[in-house]
């Protein structure tokens, strides 16, 4: 009687993935024929044809498949690679959360309001991009990262997510607006590539953090904001307050350098004590690396022009790719770690 509402069921189950359909779909099955059916031969005769399943399940089964794809504590190898998207995440968002607090002390010191420090020198005055947005709203886009990494090292997740991604809307405009008046200059990877790969990246693989994911520690993020702003910037504020910033790398070559040094530093710690911990940090500091590494290639079309540019940007490149090869065995190991048994689908369920 339930034979083609059973069959529809499971058409919509095939999403899932198949280790874990293997184990909970009869019982997810049973139970959507259970909501639906009633006893009665002719009702449940005619619901068998024409009911579900209901958008609201579809929608309910596909969030779960991704969830289990790609951060599901369940996920043979998958396991893995959810806790090192949920670090990378949290990872880029330090760093537009630094660049936000470098904006805003550049700002505060440039305008005197720091009455114990000298006057700004002229090669630090913060100065906001041109464009449709006043100012304003660039000093509310650094202060909406700070608040997207506090918030999201405090686990309100969907908050971050909210607004981290009002935060890349500015930017959106201020690209669409440069390439139609012609503002931006060719080929205009390099900008696109910093919003792609740093803005929208980051607020999409939001999506990875959920209540049934491990979290992460908050203390150690939420630290991590001003060492690495006493440890990073505030050195590079000293080389361009002296006037000496030529010496300095780009965003993109700084990002590539930051990441080296992380997989260099992890790969001589990890070396001691190989632990599932130490290989999903691997995996993360690939990740990161990956990313670092398409935006540097992306930012080189910004130097067409300078040969000696080009030459920095590849050698940036070649140090990224030797330091990334030391963490590579370690993160693959981490995709082969033993995961934790599947889920029951009631505690996964949206």
């Amino acid at each position: 009687m339930s034979s083609h509402l059973e069959r529809r069921y499971r058409r919509v189950l095939r999403l899932l993935p198949g280790w874990y359909r293997q184990q909970w779909e009869e019982d997810m099955v049973a139970a959507f024929l259970d909501s639906w059916l009633t006893g009665d031969k002719e009702a449940d005769e005619y619901i068998s044809k024409a009911a579900g399943p209901s958008w609201a399940e579809v929608a309910s089964v596909a969030s779960l498949a991704a969830r289990l794809c790609l951060t599901g504590p369940g996920a043979p190898r998958r396991y893995a690679w959810g806790q090192a998207i949920r670090r990378a995440v949290l990872a880029v968002t330090l760093v537009q959360a630094t660049r936000g607090l470098n904006i805003l002390v550049q700002t505060t010191w440039s305008r005197h309001l720091f009455g114990w420090l000298p006057a700004a020198p002229a090669s630090i005055v913060a100065a906001t991009p041109g464009g449709p947005w006043p100012p304003a709203v660039w000093y509310l886009v650094a202060y909406a990262w700070i608040v997207a990494l506090v918030t999201l090292a405090l686990r309100y997740y969907r908050t971050a997510q909210v607004i981290a991604a009002l935060a890349i809307i500015p930017d959106l405009g201020q690209l669409l607006v440069g390439q139609f008046t012609g503002r931006l200059p060719a080929p205009y990877v390099g900008p696109w590539g910093f919003w792609i790969l740093l803005n929208l990246a980051p607020v999409l693989a939001m999506t990875a953090f959920h209540r049934n994911a491990p979290p992460a520690p908050a203390r150690p993020w939420l630290l991590a904001l001003p060492a690495k702003y006493l440890l990073v910037a505030v050195p590079l504020l000293a080389v361009q307050a002296t006037g000496n910033s030529a010496w300095l790398p780009d965003f993109s070559g700084l990002y590539c350098m930051l990441v080296a040094l992380a997989c260099v530093a992890h790969a001589l710690a990890a070396r001691s004590r190989q632990t599932e911990t130490s290989g999903v940090w691997s995996l993360t500091l690939a990740l990161l690396a990956a990313d670092a590494g398409a935006y540097r290639i992306f930012s080189i079309g910004d130097y067409l022009q300078d040969p000696h540019l080009i030459t920095v940007s590849l050698v940036e490149l070649l140090i990224l790719t030797a330091a990334v090869a030391l963490v590579a065995p370690d993160a693959a190991r981490a995709r082969k770690a033993t995961p934790a048994p599947p889920p029951d689908p009631h505690t996964m369920a949206a």
